[in-house]
């Protein structure tokens, strides 16, 4: 019951403040692993069934939506295990590559729901396409290039149905579509290039929130709100 527990952490009379509970429950999306989530599901939902009985809790059911997750497997074709040595430290990717790269790849390695298999050598294509999207700095214009708001609204609209989904492979897949397509032109408009970055940063914070300050923001990308598509 520990997700009711953190809605009303320091009461000290009822394990949840009915009033508070129905404020913030159902959990709107529980991710796990099938093997993890599906037992701890049963669990809860006995729990919380019960909670329910007794007058507790406001709802029936404690989750709205489960989204499972998949295993990444070793190089090797094994689980990742401290027992096989095979094992990837993210600490050593991150000062490699950047967290940003080890974010996106892991995200674009596949399907969110499947199992995938680790690749050292393909982390260097998201590092390769995050570099490509800061050296654009250096096209944006103030003039819109008509031409690219097609395939940017394209993007908006794919980038915003596949993360509902969790196909975060298919939406970093639609984004790199648009950049190629803007290296095609000489100039992008500021506007064009800051939707860019708006769609990106959820998948890299970091690169997204440094080129947005540069453009002379002093708010953050993370404040901004996300761009609809026409």
């Amino acid at each position: 019951w520990y997700y009711l527990r953190y809605i009303d952490t320091f009461n000290s009379e009822k394990l949840v403040d009915k009033e508070k509970e129905k404020y913030w429950s159902p959990v709107d999306m529980y991710v796990g692993g099938a093997e993890h989530a599906t037992r701890h599901l049963i669990y809860a939902r006995f729990w919380h069934k019960f909670l329910y009985d007794i007058g507790a809790v406001n709802y029936k059911e404690p989750f709205q939506r489960l989204q499972h997750v998949g295993l990444i497997v070793a190089e090797d074709g094994r689980k990742m295990s401290k027992r096989y040595g095979n094992v990837i430290n993210p600490d050593e990717i991150v000062k490699t590559y950047g967290a940003d790269t080890l974010r996106l790849y892991e995200m674009f390695m596949g399907p969110f729901d499947q199992s995938v298999q680790w690749s050292a050598e393909s982390i260097v294509g998201p590092r390769r396409f995050l570099e490509r999207v800061w050296n654009m700095k250096e096209k944006v214009s103030v003039d819109e290039n008509v031409a690219l708001n097609k395939i940017l609204h394209k993007t908006i609209k794919k980038v915003s149905e596949d993360i509902e989904k969790f196909a975060f492979n298919t939406a970093i897949s639609q984004m790199m579509i648009l950049v190629n397509e803007i290296e095609k032109h000489a100039t992008v408009s500021k506007n064009q290039f800051e939707t860019l970055l708006i769609l990106l940063a959820p998948f890299a914070p970091h690169i997204t929130e440094e080129l947005w300050f540069q453009l002379e923001h002093e708010d953050s990308i993370h404040r901004k709100p996300w761009p609809k598509f026409d």
